[in-house]
């Protein structure tokens, strides 16, 4: 409505009165993410003696230190990994929105190592499936249950969790938080249009919410003593 408004003043009137009605209110499930001890035995999972268990375990490693959208990193060709002096990925994100992701020196070395493996063509993509085009979204979720089953044994709290490529994103941007890193780097971080999406993860932070109320001294309150009736006391007084 606000594009025909713009396009056709005439219909104004009639985008305002539709732009008016507010949005529908729903149920916001809280945000689900991993612990320390759950993504090691998520990114341990993979089969690394193998061509597959390789790709995944620099998949998952990749996922978890920049936070990226699924969709940005299958879509991430060799030209946009930086691997020399200042070790990042350049991603493309929703709309257009481009940003820079540092790197670990451990993610950093899995890559070296990756892409003796793959095409280096600067538009070859760096996770291909096995016919060399880049992985589909399903094909990410798959091989994520797989780790995840594998993970599960390793870590029994996985068992039963439904883990998929954005759980891995909001672990990130969980475990930044907890790091002490500021909102706002995570919502570069990220790629959040909007700082108020990145807040989400405060509210979901229940050690920090427990941090703050230590730091808040209870009131002091008096104990409260038992004082009897009149009447209570007479009738004790004839046992």
């Amino acid at each position: 409505m606000r594009y025909a408004s713009l396009r056709d003043p005439t219909t104004l009137p009639v985008a305002q009165r539709v732009l008016a009605i507010p949005s529908k209110r729903f149920d916001r499930p809280v945000l689900s993410f991993l612990s320390r001890d759950e993504i090691q035995a998520l990114l341990d999972a993979p089969d690394k003696s193998t061509w597959s268990g390789q790709r995944d375990a620099v998949l998952f490693a990749v996922l978890y230190n920049t936070g990226a959208r699924v969709s940005e990193i299958i879509a991430l060709p060799v030209s946009d990994v930086l691997l020399d002096r200042n070790c990042a990925v350049h991603l493309h994100g929703k709309g257009r929105k481009e940003r820079v992701v540092p790197l670990w020196k451990t993610t950093a070395a899995q890559l070296r190592c990756w892409f003796k493996r793959i095409d280096r063509s600067a538009q070859a993509p760096v996770f291909p499936n096995r016919k060399g085009s880049a992985m589909s979204r399903s094909g990410v979720e798959q091989r994520l249950r797989i780790a995840l089953r594998v993970a599960s044994k390793r870590c029994p709290s996985l068992t039963g969790r439904r883990v998929g490529p954005h759980t891995l994103r909001h672990t990130t941007a969980m475990h930044l938080l907890q790091s002490g890193v500021d909102i706002t780097v995570i919502a570069l971080w990220l790629g959040h249009e909007d700082p108020a999406t990145t807040h989400l993860y405060i509210e979901t932070d229940l050690a920090m919410k427990e941090a703050a109320l230590r730091r808040l001294t209870p009131p002091a309150t008096n104990p409260l003593r038992f004082k009897a009736s009149d009447k209570l006391l007479a009738f004790l007084d004839t046992l």
